[in-house]
């Protein structure tokens, strides 16, 4: 028999010493600061900087404390003699008895750590300066962002090679096109726009395919890892049979299981289940949430186009979720004690795309897009406000005050929260750079209502009613507190600070007098600003990796985890003390790439 040859093995070009150096060091001072504001590890003072004392090593450096509790590490400053290379998996092994991480855990996270950073050294191979990002759209500037500013593990994607994230991760900002799925009505549901397949599928490709089935999109992979084994039977059957690509290039968004159409921008953007593993959770489609998305859409639309002040003044966009199609597994569906990735595998939801509501002069930028400095260390807000000719703390104000009114009115007038963290909010700038108004996304998935027995939820349509989440007032503030104060502007101030002049106590006092002008824009609400009280002097810390680390680690679960609580910490938007920022051990600020 001849000898095959062997075959060729996959190098990704970005994998250097160099990239891998600088990608395991800002890796290195994330984790010190952020398991720090979670209080996984404690730093103490030590003269001008901070040292971590563990059984076996000692790791000094000077970090940036900063509202929330806080902690931003100089990765240039972190030494310690047990780790010379700066390595965050060798403080993960130094630091495995402090963390208290069960040795699965501990496997499993070295791994997601591992895969990130294999991530963060493709996108330093390929960086721009904050020059070459402003000049980015929407949809460029997606595949250049670096993840989660808050998860550690922010980009482990469990389950997908290195072939896989070549061609599929965003950062890789490669164009691809999707393979579709005509499934028999027995098993799938449609929901929404009856002509969302005139819009957008050719006569051609529609042709040949009965009344009696439904059209959807699918991720190779989850057709070879999850579809073609666990839905065999109905593949031979008939009632699910594959088709080819309608065609069009489409290119994978932030959350990976996204989809841009860049062959026809006009075009919904689709989101598909991926059963891959990444920031906390299985990353399918609930079944009854997917079912329901056009209804919630429908509803969120109503009550901004009822309401002139988000209809007229504030001009906010809320990109629906117009379509869906959801397939259940027939035989998981009937066992609801079964891990919840196996009841989120199969569907599809259509969103309208944001070029659809720019004006020929403006540009959307996602909220996350502004924490990115570019290769010359300049921060691409730092551009923006130069390019837009204004002082920095009138483009700030600006920044606020086309973000927080319609977020605060949702809240305060209909008890309605988005999750308005960096990837579902989009500042719409306009042609000089400076914000102009604020799109939000991802309805289904992240908007909760007040628990509470209020006038303006009435209304609500029993099939809305029955997945949105009703959540206290205190919880409901967290959505604004965690997913954009700290989710997002705990670290935009420092930038402010450190390239802009807007000192971090300047920068909350700004904020919380956007929050205080809506209130006296609308007194007849004083109640409702009392029942949702962002001001209060402390809130509930939410902790991300501590979910991962501690809480739910890789086990399968029934139901989706949410985000663990330890303890509280100071509300920068207190009136009682100026800002609730901590004393200084340093000032330094280096930002990271």
């Amino acid at each position: 028999m001849p000898q095959q040859p062997p075959a060729e093995l996959h190098l990704p070009p970005q994998l250097t010493a160099a990239h891998w150096r600088r990608a395991r060091r800002a890796m290195l001072a994330k984790m010190l600061g952020e398991f720090a504001y979670e209080q996984l590890l404690t730093p103490v003072p030590d003269g001008a900087g901070y040292r971590l004392d563990l059984p076996e090593a000692v790791y000094r450096f000077t970090a940036r404390r900063g509202a929330y509790g806080s902690w931003q590490v100089d990765p240039a400053s972190v030494e310690c003699r047990a780790d010379p290379e700066g390595d965050p998996l060798r403080l993960l092994q130094l630091a495995r008895a402090e963390l208290g991480l069960p040795g699965d855990t501990l496997g499993h996270l070295i791994r997601e750590l591992t895969a990130t950073l294999l991530a963060d050294a493709r996108q330093l191979a390929t960086e721009l300066t904050a020059a070459e990002l402003a000049e980015l759209d929407h949809v460029g500037l997606e595949g250049r962002q670096t993840g989660h500013p808050w998860i550690v593990p922010n980009k482990g994607r469990l389950g997908l090679s290195a072939r896989d994230l070549a061609a599929w991760a965003p950062e890789a900002r490669s164009p691809q096109r999707l393979p579709w799925l005509a499934v028999h009505r027995r098993l799938a549901e449609f929901r929404g726009q009856p002509d969302l397949y005139e819009q957008e599928l050719s006569p051609e490709f529609r042709s040949g395919v009965g009344p009696e089935y439904l059209l959807l999109p699918v991720h190779p992979w989850q057709w070879d890892e999850v579809i073609l084994p666990l839905f065999a039977p109905w593949i031979a059957s008939g009632e699910i049979v594959p088709l080819p690509s309608d065609g069009d290039l489409r290119l994978p968004q932030q959350s990976v299981r996204s989809f841009f159409n860049l062959s026809r921008p006009e075009r919904c953007t689709v989101k598909l289940p991926l059963s891959v593993l990444n920031t906390l959770v299985w990353r399918g489609l609930p079944t009854e949430r997917t079912l329901a998305a056009p209804a919630v859409t429908a509803w969120i639309h109503g009550l901004r186009d009822g309401d002139p002040f988000l209809r007229d003044e504030c001009r906010v966009i809320l990109l629906g979720e117009i379509a869906s199609v959801t397939v259940d597994h027939p035989v998981y569906r009937e066992l609801p004690e079964v891990p919840y990735q196996y009841k989120e595998l199969l569907g599809a939801i259509w969103r309208e795309p944001l070029g659809r509501y720019l004006a020929p002069h403006e540009r959307g930028r996602t909220l996350a897009a502004l924490l990115q400095v570019g290769s010359d260390g300049r921060a691409l807000v730092a551009e923006l406000v130069a390019r837009s000719g204004l002082p920095a703390r009138d483009w700030l104000r600006r920044l606020f005050a086309v973000m927080l009114p319609p977020l605060l009115h949702f809240l305060y007038r209909y008890g309605t929260v988005f999750s308005p963290h960096g990837e579902n909010a989009i500042v719409v700038f306009d042609q000089h750079d400076a914000p102009a108004r604020l799109a939000v996304k991802d309805f289904v998935d992240d908007v909760n209502i007040s628990d509470r027995d209020l006038p303006e939820l009435g209304g609500l349509p029993a099939e809305v009613g029955e997945v949105l989440l009703r959540e206290p007032p205190e919880y409901l503030c967290q959505f604004l507190h965690s997913g954009l104060f700290i989710g997002v502007f705990r670290y935009l101030a420092p930038l402010f600070d450190a390239q802009l002049g807007v000192s971090e106590a300047e920068f909350w006092e700004l904020l919380r007098e956007r929050i205080t002008a809506y209130q006296r824009r609308f007194p007849e609400l004083g109640e409702r600003f009392k029942l949702f009280d962002l001001f209060t002097p402390r809130i509930d810390r939410l902790c991300l990796n501590r979910n991962r680390l501690l809480l739910d680690g890789y086990r399968d679960r029934p139901h989706r985890p949410h985000a663990a609580v330890h303890g509280e910490v100071d509300n920068p938007l207190h009136y009682g003390g100026a800002t609730g920022l901590p004393p200084q051990q340093s000032r330094i600020v280096t930002p990271t790439s």
